[in-house]
Formats: C-alpha cells, structure tokens, sequence
C-alpha cells in the first residue's frame, strides 16, 4: 500500500468525501464517456492504452470551484483507470508566470499545491505527479511548436483575455487594456500544447473554456505530422475530456465564476477554511428573498449556484435536491448546504495541513514525479529533434 493511501485509510471522511463526489460526475470526450468509448474508432481507440494528462497553476490555495472541476475528477479518472493507462498531473509552474508573481508566494504555492494533489487522493506510485518546470522538455518543445504555430491562429485564441480580466479583477474582457499582453500570456497555448504532446497525451481533462485550446493542440500535432514524416505518425490528436460537473460560481456574485483572485475573500470557500470559516461564508452568500427553494439558474442564479454545490457534495441530481428544499427557508437550506461542504473538505483539509509541513517528503514525491516525467517525454523529444533535423 501506498504512503499515501495508508494516511487515506486513516481519515475515512476524506475517502468517503472523494468517492462521494467524484461518483457525481461523468467525465467525456466530445460526448463519449471516459469510461465507455463508442463504436468504430472511439472503440479501437479505447483498446489501447489512454494517456491523461493534465496541469493545475500553483497559485493560491484551491477552492471549493478547483476541487469540484478539477480535482475530484482527477482521482476519479485514477480511481477508474484501466491498469495500462498512463496518468500524467502536473503543476504548471511555467504558466503561473504568465502573470506577475511574488517569487516567495510562487515558491511556498509549488509546495502547497503538491500537498493539496496528494490530500486530495492522487497517489503518486500510481499516478505521474511532478512540477513542469522540473521538465524542460516541455519548454524546448513549445519552442519547436512557436516555430510551426501561425500567429492567425493564436489571435483567435480568446481565453488570454479572459484571464488579463480575471487579474484586473475586470467585469468582462471588453475592460481588457491589451498593452498588458506580454508574449508568454498570448502563447501559453503553445506551451499548453507542448505540455500535453511531450508525452504523446491521449486524453486531457481540462474545463470548457480551455477547448479552443486543445483544438490548437490538435491542429500542432496534425500540422507536425504531416509536415515531418516518418514510419508513422509522432503525435495522437488528444481527446477533450470534458468533466459534467457543477460549474461552481462566487458566492457574492453569481453571474462569475468562483475565482481566487476576486478581492472579496468571502467569494470563495478554500480548502484550508475551517468549519466556522464555512459556515460564514455559505450563510453570507447571495441569494434572494422569494420563499421556497426551486431550481432556476437564470432567475435565482445565487440559490442555483448552492444547489449545485449541494447536488455536487451529496452525489445527487440537482433537480431532486431541490424538490427536497422547495417549501424550506433560506436559512435551513444554507445550513445543510454548509454541512455538505464541511463534510466533503474537512478530510482533505486535514490531510494537507499535515502534509505541508513534510517539506522533506514532499520534495522527494516531486523529485520522483520529475525523473519519471522526464523518462516518459526523453523518446518523444529524441524522434522530435530527428525529424525536424537536429541530430
């Protein structure tokens, strides 16, 4: 048994809180399930063996948004895994820097972030967890893909704005004042193809608004291809993995996602809040004042917003949770609501405060991560350089 998942067996509520929540979703490639692929290709596809990779940025402390998109939808691809697939989690230092960063924050979020991966189930003898910055592969890839990557087609790429607009706590990208574009915020879609190619990825979970950019991924790969031949093609053209669970929003101000960098701390619920910390949060968030609880995300978006959180932590369907709660009061529903969420953080949040402290530990896990990583794109770089001539 792994360390890990000996400390898992150790706190029950942590193990009980992924399975719980990660049961509640259903993950898909371009409408196929992960764990099902259709007929004819996808079929042959699913014969062999998948490679997952995806990243997360070490910037702040995760919130309830990044563990219910994210990363109980990482354990639960680990979880379900057939015994030859490959799983590939990196924390994308490289990106982080596409935005100004104090370098001690950036440092301890490195640390943290590994910490966070590790209590929230992944377990590194079965999946590959490492810094990317730790790979240079992938910035030598990415430099190869720059010189192939048309600039038409990363003008069309939009989600830059979006993320100049989420740092300038911005209400729409229209607010954007573009000479803050630097070039690595307007190619990190290049580096994010590099990152998933280097290792010949098959799959890639990431949300929806990062689907433009596995098409350019896609096209990078194609475009390779065709260009520098050999026996048979370098790259597999990788599958969106799109994850079917809640897209979970502020609590303040529900026409946004719940974000790290909004000003107002009591937007967002951390995995490091404690019990009192949530409880506050959830009784303070936006709602309305029509009685009764229904389900209606354009009329009663803050209500909607805490019956997906609920739906999301109990494994339920959003539509009966809220028949339960149709003749209750706000303050009852947002008192369950808080329990939900209370229950489903309170094993992960204690397995990373013990956690972060091993700084010994977690620097051999990312040492170990790092080397195994670099083994798995060293063939990938090699046949790149000789087919694009330098050897």
């Amino acid at each position: 048994m792994s360390f890990v998942c000996h400390h898992l067996t150790r706190t029950p509520s942590l193990l009980s809180s992924i399975c719980r929540a990660a049961h509640s979703t259903r993950i898909v490639a371009r409408g196929v399930s992960s764990t099902r692929i259709a007929s004819g290709e996808h079929q042959e596809a699913r014969a062999r063996p998948r490679v997952v990779f995806s990243g997360i940025q070490p910037t702040g402390t995760p919130h309830l948004g990044n563990l219910l998109g994210a990363l109980l939808n990482w354990v639960k691809l680990q979880r379900d895994a057939a015994p030859d697939d490959q799983l590939i989690y990196s924390i994308v230092g490289w990106h982080a820097l596409t935005l100004p960063q104090d370098p001690k924050a950036l440092s301890a979020s490195r640390r943290d972030m590994l910490a966070v991966l590790l209590a929230v189930g992944l377990d590194p003898k079965r999946s590959v967890i490492f810094h990317q910055d730790e790979n240079l592969h992938h910035a030598e890839l990415a430099w190869i893909l720059n010189c192939i990557t048309p600039m038409g087609k990363l003008r069309r790429m939009t989600t830059w704005k979006s993320r100049l607009a989420a740092s300038r706590n911005a209400r729409d990208d229209s607010e954007v004042d573009e000479s803050l574009l630097n070039v690595g915020l307007f190619t990190y879609p290049v580096l994010q193809a590099a990152d998933i190619l280097a290792y010949r990825a098959t799959h890639v979970p990431v949300g929806e608004d990062q689907q433009q950019h596995i098409e350019l991924c896609r096209d990078l790969a194609e475009g390779f291809n065709r260009t520098f031949k050999g026996k048979k093609p370098l790259f597999p053209l990788p599958q969106h993995v799109i994850t079917s669970s809640c897209r979970v929003l502020s609590l303040k101000d529900p026409s946004s996602k719940m974000s790290k960098s909004s000003p107002d701390l009591n937007s967002r619920i951390l995995l490091t809040d404690g019990t009192s910390k949530v409880r506050s949060k959830i009784r303070g968030a936006v709602t309305d004042s029509t009685l009764g609880i229904t389900y209606d995300p354009e009329a009663r978006p803050g209500a909607a917003n805490l019956l997906n959180i609920l739906a999301a932590c109990t494994g339920e369907d959003v539509e009966a949770v809220a028949s339960r709660y149709a003749d209750k009061g706000h303050g009852e529903f947002k008192a369950d609501v808080a329990d939900a969420v209370e229950e489903l953080i309170k094993g992960p949040r204690a397995e990373f405060e013990r956690l972060r402290g091993e700084t010994a530990y977690l620097a051999s896990i990312a040492e170990e991560g790092a080397a195994k990583a670099r083994e798995l794109s060293a063939s990938t770089l090699r046949e790149v350089r000789t087919r694009i001539g330098l050897v």
